[in-house]
């Protein structure tokens, strides 16, 4: 009898560690870029969804496009829950059936999203930061200004400035709407473009390639993504940013529910805890983007920062729009022109 009880005993606890609640053992995996972006999602947004739900958060890491093929590859045994990228990148993935449609019901926090973060039915935004001039003033030739993006073209920067080679976007938007056109019709801008091509001193190809540019004062001008500028200044180097009147150029970065994934209520929760207000906040502290719902209260220091909109005025005055699934559309050839047109010896 002893034995029996023993052993229903035995089986007792056993049965109990096996139903342990599936919080316990199961993760959520997050395909996002690496580095401080990396870090930015696990200490703003997964750490709240762990505390919440006990569910663990993994990363699976790498380049825009990297992620973007990657994904492609593993469609039919997809590698990742929730996937972070670019809005108009997010268009390819969505455009290639990797995607969940959105239920954005069970999104209660998408509710207060800014209009230029609802980027398609697919994938919604998860902060912005703008793509603007930033520059070195002590390297500044003296009579150039930035008050409106004509001053890259002033011939006093010969040799002194870098945009990214991995987008050519921003620039190339600039150009036609100097040209009096827009990112539909940027031919108008061509001619506008290449009388740029001599004050180019060289293109950078990821963030690292920007600070080493600006620290080492290769190229006292940038058109520089404004988080990465900020960073930058933390580690000591005085970049300043402005705005010119034509607005700066929007980049929005997205998150998105991997087709295929089998935990989609967990990747409904983790979106809906990315836009919590104080979530929103604390990526504005943390990494100087602006938050996309508009019911964050940011520190006044943190809402002062150029590029970090928290007014609609700002987000309508101030920023400059490229159309999220046209960009998608004309990346590829953009790049191409920039590549043959500016780049090119």
């Amino acid at each position: 009898m002893k034995r029996v009880l023993k052993f229903t005993a035995v089986m007792l606890l056993s049965t109990l560690a096996i139903g342990a609640p599936a919080s316990a053992q199961e993760k959520l995996i997050v395909s996002t870029w690496g580095g401080s972006f990396r870090d930015l999602i696990d200490e703003a947004i997964a750490k709240k969804f762990t505390a919440e739900t006990g569910v663990k958060v993994e990363y699976i890491t790498g380049g825009t496009i990297d992620r973007l093929n990657q994904a492609k590859l593993a469609a039919a045994k997809p590698e990742s829950d929730v996937t972070f990228t670019t809005a108009h990148v997010g268009w390819l993935y969505a455009n290639d059936n990797l995607f969940e449609k959105l239920d954005m019901a069970k999104i209660p926090n998408a509710s207060h999203l800014v209009g230029q973060a609802k980027i398609s039915p697919y994938h919604v935004g998860a902060w912005a930061y703008v793509y603007t001039i930033g520059y070195l003033p002590d390297r500044l030739p003296k009579g150039v200004s930035f008050d409106s993006w004509e001053g890259l073209w002033n011939p006093a920067l010969k040799g002194m400035i870098s945009s990214p080679d991995f987008d050519p976007s921003h620039v190339m938007v600039v150009a036609a709407k100097l040209s009096g056109g827009d990112a539909a019709n940027w031919e108008v801008g061509e001619a506008k473009m290449k009388a740029l091509k001599p004050n180019y001193k060289a293109f950078y190809t990821n963030d690292a390639n920007s600070q080493q540019l600006f620290a080492t004062g290769e190229t006292p001008v940038q058109v520089v993504l404004s988080m990465n500028a900020y960073y930058m200044q933390n580690q000591g180097v005085p970049i300043k940013l402005v705005i010119p009147k034509e607005g700066a150029v929007l980049g929005i970065d997205t998150m998105a529910i991997t087709k295929g994934s089998t935990k989609a209520e967990l990747a409904y929760k983790f979106m809906n805890i990315a836009l919590d207000p104080e979530v929103q906040a604390r990526i504005a502290e943390l990494k100087k983007g602006s938050p996309v719902v508009d019911n964050a209260k940011l520190k006044p220091e943190i809402a002062a920062l150029t590029g970090v909109f928290s007014t609609p005025d700002q987000w309508a005055k101030q920023s400059l729009v490229i159309d999220a699934k046209l960009r998608a559309e004309k990346t590829g050839t953009w790049r191409k022109w920039f590549t043959e047109n500016i780049m090119a010896p």
